[in-house]
């Protein structure tokens, strides 16, 4: 009965072993990044609004034709001019759009016309089952950031901070998105030099200012930091453990920017990062009764005490040239030049 028993308990034992290595296989598995297919021309590129309206049909022909000289092929969805007050059509719709697109075998990529807000209203309506069976490439910034980041959380697909349709697709730019998504380079991010600086013995513009040097690595994750703290607590902010966490914004008060990173603080996130990287913060003016602080001060009463490699002024945000960086891939960040290296391609 004794040996019965002992082997009853032993072949318990190794089952639940057994169930509990394959319970963690299948969890490593779904935290591995699903990348998309690399852009090649001829592939369709679905042109969507799912925030903003666009209130110029001008603003499509423009965007079509940026595709077209992609070497690409411009296709409408259904609801892209659609209208509801300041959105582009009811959530429901923009939702559908994003569905459909996903599930197109002749779209290779997703470009939104342009941010504003409303991204965050059609995330409860997506098929993240769909999308995570059809990766494609989706890229966009600023409200963009909870569609990115959402879609990245509940399915594991790199997506993608990056231009939007109405962006300025310069050669600085397009040879990025080019070296990124179609030839799958493991590109190396620095501040490029400022055309002012040209004649001049000594860097002004697009200096870095580092926090705390040292070398990181980890998943780059990132974005607007008003969404990115509007979207703490809720499902669709993708963990932060061991992250290279990146933010940017535009025209916000400094102490709107210090209240963010406080959240950030607060809600454990900023503990949990391996590196940190501010970009830009375009029009961000001390407010009234709030001069005392310079935006760089803020940032180092945050991230100083982090002592994890950081800088800030990198070249990110609501700015010419929107870079295209891939989320969810690992990165090699050095704070004391300000280069983040990819140590991996982000397309398949």
């Amino acid at each position: 009965m004794m040996g019965l028993n002992r082997r009853l308990f032993l072949g318990l034992t190794s089952t639940i072993v057994t169930s509990l290595l394959l319970s963690s296989r299948k969890s490593q598995a779904a935290n591995s990044p699903i990348k998309p297919p690399r852009l090649k021309p001829g592939m369709g590129v679905g042109i969507f609004s799912p925030a903003g309206a666009v209130f110029d049909p001008k603003n499509i022909d423009i965007v079509t034709d940026a595709v077209k000289a992609l070497n690409l092929v411009p296709k409408l969805a259904k609801h892209v001019l659609d209208r509801y007050g300041y959105l582009a059509g009811k959530d429901q719709d923009r939702a559908n759009d994003i569905n459909e697109l996903f599930a197109d075998p002749n779209i290779g990529l997703l470009l939104p016309v342009t941010g504003g807000w409303g991204c965050a209203r059609v995330l409860d309506y997506l098929d993240y089952d769909l999308i995570a069976r059809n990766p494609k490439v989706l890229t966009g910034f600023s409200d963009l950031t909870s569609l990115i980041l959402a879609i990245h959380a509940k399915t594991s697909l790199v997506t993608f901070h990056g231009p939007n349709g109405l962006t300025s697709w310069r050669p600085d730019q397009t040879d990025n998105f080019h070296r990124v998504l179609f030839q799958g380079e493991k590109v190396t991010f620095v501040n490029s030099p400022d055309p002012d600086d040209k004649n001049r013995l000594m860097q002004v513009k697009n200096r870095i200012d580092t926090i705390t040097p040292g070398k990181a690595r980890g998943r780059l994750l990132g974005g607007n930091l008003t969404i990115i703290s509007s979207m703490v607590g809720s499902q669709y902010l993708p963990s932060m453990d061991g992250a290279i966490l990146f933010v940017e914004d535009v025209s916000e008060d400094i102490y709107r920017i210090d209240r963010m990173l406080t959240h950030l603080k607060i809600a454990g996130v900023l503990d949990r990062l391996a590196g940190f990287i501010f970009g830009q913060c375009t029009n961000c003016l001390p407010g009234e009764g709030y001069a005392s602080f310079t935006l760089k001060e803020v940032i180092e009463d945050h991230i100083g005490p982090l002592k994890i490699p950081a800088w800030y002024g990198a070249i990110i945000g609501h700015v010419e040239p929107v870079l295209t960086f891939a989320l969810g891939t690992e990165v090699e960040i050095d704070a004391t030049l300000g280069k983040i290296t990819m140590t991996e391609s982000a397309v398949i």
